[in-house]
Formats: C-alpha cells, structure tokens, sequence
C-alpha cells in the first residue's frame, strides 16, 4: 500500500545545518519532503497557522529571535497539538543530560539529538536514527489523529445522551442540582440520591457519570428491587463455570461490566442484608467475591445509589446496614419532587409535548391558557414521570389545540371515582378501540394509579400480587419507566 508523503517544517537559522538536513532526507525524499524552510520562530508559528498542517516539526533549539527553545515547542503544540517534534542542537552532544531531556519532552517534543560532532559535513549525526525518527514521528501524528478523531465521535455521542435526556429547569432548586452535579462529577466519590418516585433520580445519576472522567466508560443501571433475592449476588458479581447447577459457563457481574465507569443502584433499600454485606465489602476494599471462585477480583467502579425511602429508619429496624449507609452516603443530593419546583412545569411540558409530537410525526399543538393554569395547579402526586405520560396523551387526544377540557380528559378527572381514585373508561362512538388497546390503557392506567399510591415499585408489585421481576417487565411492556 502506497503511503502519504511525510510533511517537515524545517525551523533552522544557519545555511550550513539547512543542507546537512536536506542531504540525509534526500535519499528518502519520495517518502519525506520538506516543504517550507523558516529561521525564527515566529515564522515557523506563521507557517503552521497559514501553510500547515504539516506531520513533523525539525527544530534547531537555538535560532535566532526572541522565540526559540521551550517556548516555541509549546507555541507549536499549541497551534497543531498533534504536530511531532523533533529536536536537533549542538547543546546535546552529551546525550545523558536527562534534565535537558526532561525539559524538552515535558515541552511537547518526540525526540531530540545532536547535529555534530562537526567533523561529519555533508549530514546528520547518526543519519539513520534521524530518518527512522522522523518516520516514527510521522506514524505517531497519524495514530494521535486518529485517537482525537475518535475522541471526537465519543464526546459527540455522550453529549447526544445527554441532549436525550435533559434536565429541565430554571428553578432555584434544579439550578442547585445542576451546581451539585458539576462538583461531585469531579470526584470519584460514591453518591446517595434521594426523591420520591418519579423525580428524575437515574436522571441525576447520568449527569454524574457523563460530565465526570469516566464518561468514556459503561453506565450500568440495576434496580434492586427488580432482581430475586436469590439472584441478587450472581447478577451483581458474577459466578464462574459450574459454581453451581446450571452455571455452564462463566459469567460477568454487573459489577465487572462496570469497572473504570459507574453503576447506578436504583431503590438501593431493597437489597437483601446478606448482599449488602458484599456490597460493603467492594466499596472499602475494590474486591469483589464471584460466586464458585476462590481469589478476589478487583474493580474500580463509582458507586451511585438511589432511594425513595428513609434509611435511617430501615437502619433502626436492622434492614439496612449503618457501615454500608455511610459508605454511600459520602455526598448526597435530594432530588425535589415537582409540586416543589412548579415553575418547571411550563418548561417540562412544552419539551415533552414536542418530544411526542416528534415521535409521532404530528403537528405541535397550542395550548389554552385554561389548560395552561390546571396544569400547573395540579399536585403531581407521581412528579415528573405523571407528568410526561399525561403529555403523551395530550398529545394523541387534541388536535390542534390543548384546552381544559382535553387537560381533564386525559388526567381522567371527569371520570374519577372520588372513593378510590379509579378511572371509569370514557367511551366514545367516534372512536372505537380494538379491545387488546383498552386492556393495554386500562393495564397502564392501572399500574400507574398504584405506582403513585405506592412508596416504592416493590410495594406497587407487592399490591397487584405480582414478583417484582414480572412487576418491571410488564411495566416495560406497558412503556412505563
């Protein structure tokens, strides 16, 4: 395969040195070619703003004008930070002075060495060292590139997550969140977010990870009350081939699949005592247990933990662990429920009705001002995720405009039975639905009025007298979060 011509900028200020340089490169000059010859400093910071980019810089250490040395090697790398440098002076004949080495590596230069002993007129000292260099330099330029291409595409792809996914508000308190998020994404400390249900927690929790330095790494979500106390360890650590029947092959935990990034343990009150334990364990030391192996593994994994109940009370009634509460709750962060922070509503709701309207390829709707008003008296008893399905079907019930009416419709406040908080259907001979669509509403209808009547998805599960696996999967089905 045919390579790319190496491009050299040659900064040298002494004729002689010039033509030593060109003799070496000559016999390779159909693989380096030096394309512009500059004597000051503040000509080669020229070239390389207007003529460049080019792969490789070979730099005299001393030139004539006030920039040369240090100085230059930083102004150079900071105009092109992926241009390599190479530095060539009478200053190192003696090539153990690893202060003067230091210098100029921490400056930003590849490599440096001497153009003498003086005797040798017609090229380089140690041509071939100097031809392989600069063909080293030119392969390390392509490789950065390529690193900050890629770099590149990682933070654009982070940065859509994030866009996704915002965090709407203007509210003193979001603005206080959003303050939080930015300082404790600079530490690698474990995190407790507290908040009742459907206030945006796992949200909180990826702000965290994508704005810290282990963006670049897996988020991994676990919600503890989904799991069976019985699988809670395996999922969480992993187990080995044959560590017990059934185990026919290893296994990763979530754990592992986390390591270098964070994992978010959602409802983190329901994890069973005895894997709270391990949990400990991995949060003081970084060792993790796989179930069937003998040697510890080690993990570096930020923990964040997220809670709609009081610890402390649990930890008085011996359901929680104390040593395992204060691990976690190194910094904490209260996520405010919507009734506390009603100025948002206006701005949530107008993202999520474009969101829908997105999705569902429909017009953006105008909103009345009588629906405007109920819709930021209303209490929100189920916070932000109330409030973006009641969006959902706003959305799919107006046409082109959102009154009060259609408001009430679709948060079912005509139909309410006042003695227990049930939606009678509402029946319509314009718009008949096949039955499987109004067990399907009636279904999510449901399990959303025992959401908001319930401190934690565990409870809800426990009260439509479902396990709590088949409690998350049908409410995956049902398109609930």
């Amino acid at each position: 395969m045919e390579q790319d011509q190496i491009k050299v900028l040659l900064i040298e200020d002494e004729e002689f040195d010039v033509r030593r340089i060109k003799n070496t490169i000559a016999p390779h000059r159909e693989r380096i070619c030096i394309q512009d010859i500059v004597s000051t400093g503040e000509d080669a910071i020229h070239n390389l703003e207007k003529k460049g980019p080019y792969d490789v810089a070979i730099l005299d250490y001393q030139i004539s004008g006030g920039l040369y040395g240090e100085r230059l090697i930083k102004r150079l790398k900071k105009v092109d930070p992926s241009i390599q440098i190479i530095v060539i002076t009478k200053m190192t004949i003696n090539q153990t002075d690893l202060h003067f080495a230091n210098q100029l590596i921490e400056s930003g230069a590849y490599w440096f060495g001497t153009k003498y002993p003086s005797d040798i007129e017609d090229f380089i000292y140690q041509p071939t060292d100097f031809i392989l260099t600069i063909m080293n330099a030119a392969e390390k330029k392509r490789l950065e590139q390529e690193r900050m291409r890629s770099q590149s595409r990682l933070d654009k792809k982070i940065a859509r997550i994030v866009q996704e996914r915002p965090m709407l508000g203007d509210s003193e308190s979001i603005l206080k969140i959003r303050e939080r998020i930015t300082k404790y994404a600079a530490t690698h400390a474990n995190v407790l977010i507290l908040g009742e249900s459907g206030t945006g927690k796992e949200l909180i929790a990826r702000n965290i990870h994508y704005q810290s330095s282990r963006r670049y790494e897996n988020f991994v979500t676990v919600n503890c009350a989904a799991i069976p106390a019985e699988l809670i360890e395996s999922e969480l650590f992993g187990f080995i081939k044959g560590a017990f029947t059934g185990a026919k092959e290893d296994k990763a935990g979530l754990f592992e699949q986390a390591n270098h990034g964070t994992i978010f343990l959602d409802e983190i009150s329901e994890l069973p005592y005895q894997a709270q334990a391990k949990l400990l364990r991995v949060l003081e030391t970084g060792e993790m247990d796989k179930i069937g192996r003998k040697k510890s593994h080690n993990v570096d994994v930020r923990v964040i933990a997220a809670t709609n109940k009081n610890l402390k009370d649990r930890m008085k009634k011996n359901l929680f662990r104390e040593d395992l509460f204060y691990r976690l709750n190194i910094l904490n962060i209260q996520a405010p429920a919507l009734k506390e922070r009603k100025e948002d509503i206006r701005v949530l709701i107008d993202y999520f009705v474009g969101h829908h309207c997105r999705d569902l390829s429909i017009v953006l709707p105008a909103i009345t001002d009588g629906a405007w008003s109920f819709l930021e008296q209303f209490h929100w008893p189920g916070n932000v995720r109330q409030l973006k399905n009641v969006t959902q079907r706003l959305v799919i019930l107006s046409n082109d405009t959102i009154t009060r009416e259609i408001v009430e419709l679709a948060m079912d406040v005509q139909a309410q039975d006042s003695a227990t908080g049930l939606t009678n259907p509402v029946f319509s001979t314009d718009n008949i639905m096949p039955l499987k669509d109004v067990e399907q509403n009636f279904r999510k209808q449901y399990f959303e009025f025992v959401r908001q009547h319930s401190r934690t998805d565990t409870e809800a599960a426990g009260k439509l007298g479902l396990a709590p696996p088949n409690f998350h999967r049908m409410c995956k089905e049902l398109g609930l979060k």
